[in-house]
Parts: structure tokens; C-alpha cells; sequence
């Protein structure tokens, strides 16, 4: 059986569900919905990261991170110094060794990766961007239009 997704509230789920077959088990995950991103904002990020590649012979992903660093979002985790951070994410910093109770942990900072940010979180690292992108000189949307983009995101939460 194909998977199906609907969107609805709860009374209109429960209407959904009467359409299926009563003797058939079903596997059901409920989430609460979330309308997707602006792919505009999404895609005006990618266009401002690759100018600003562009001008300092940078890689989209070594402006990705950095960018990241400056103005995306963090997450500090200590764990066991066996374990391999880059199976959790690829975007982290080793800030250093701890030894307690004859263990060896190293504490990480995280980088979050921008598809997990919400509208507000995504604001803020595009006004980033855009303030970056500036510094070098780099032409950018006008402001105006900048704020309609972001106003658009916030509509999507």
C-alpha cells in the first residue's frame, strides 16, 4: 500500500479515517503540521552564499559553515571521547577534553543545519547574509523586499 499523507484537524482526520478498510491494520504517525519554508528564502540564502563563495574563491560549504558559526544556531554536547562526532553531524568544533570518574569525554559544538531552523531562526541567518554580503561589496535584494521575504517565512510557522 502507498503511503498517504493528510493534513487536517482532528475532526477531519477522524472523517478521513472512515474511508479506510475496518480489517486492514494501519501504522499512523500524527504530527503537528507546519507549513514548509519559503523556498524563495531558502533559495535567495543559497544565491547569497555562492556570491559571497564567489568573491572570496571560497566553497559554497566553507561559506555554509561559516556562516553557521556566525549567526546559525548551536548546540554544546559533551559525550564519551570514543564516539565519532560526525555521525551525528558534520558541522561541529572539538572544544576540548574532560576526565571525570576515570572517563574521557570531549565537549562539541554543533551547528545546526538551516532545514531545522525555523522562520525566525531562518530570519536571522539571513540577515546575516545579507549583512555579509554587503560588507563585500556583493549587491543584495533592497531592504524592502529583504523584509517582505522574512515576513513570507514567519507566515509559514
Amino acid at each position: 500500500m502507498e503511503k498517504k499523507t493528510f493534513v487536517g484537524t482532528v475532526s477531519e482526520i477522524k472523517q478521513y479515517l472512515f474511508k479506510f478498510d475496518k480489517n486492514i491494520k494501519y501504522d499512523i504517525t500524527i504530527d503537528k503540521h507546519r507549513n514548509k519554508r519559503s523556498l524563495n528564502a531558502n533559495n535567495y540564502a543559497w544565491e547569497l552564499i555562492t556570491n559571497i563563495a564567489n568573491q572570496l574563491r571560497l566553497s559554497k560549504e566553507e561559506v555554509y559553515l561559516q556562516i553557521l558559526k556566525d549567526y546559525g544556531q548551536r548546540e554544546y554536547i559533551c559525550m564519551l571521547s570514543n564516539v565519532n562526532p560526525s555521525r551525528i553531524s558534520k558541522y561541529y568544533e572539538e572544544l576540548g577534553i574532560i576526565k571525570q570518574n576515570g572517563k574521557t569525554f570531549k565537549s562539541y559544538m554543533f551547528y545546526v543545519g538551516t532545514s531545522h531552523y525555523n522562520s525566525k531562526e531562518m530570519s536571522i541567518f539571513i540577515d546575516g547574509l545579507v549583512q555579509e554580503a554587503k560588507n563585500l561589496g556583493i549587491e543584495t535584494l533592497e531592504d524592502k523586499k529583504i523584509k517582505e521575504l522574512i515576513k513570507e517565512m514567519e507566515n509559514y510557522e
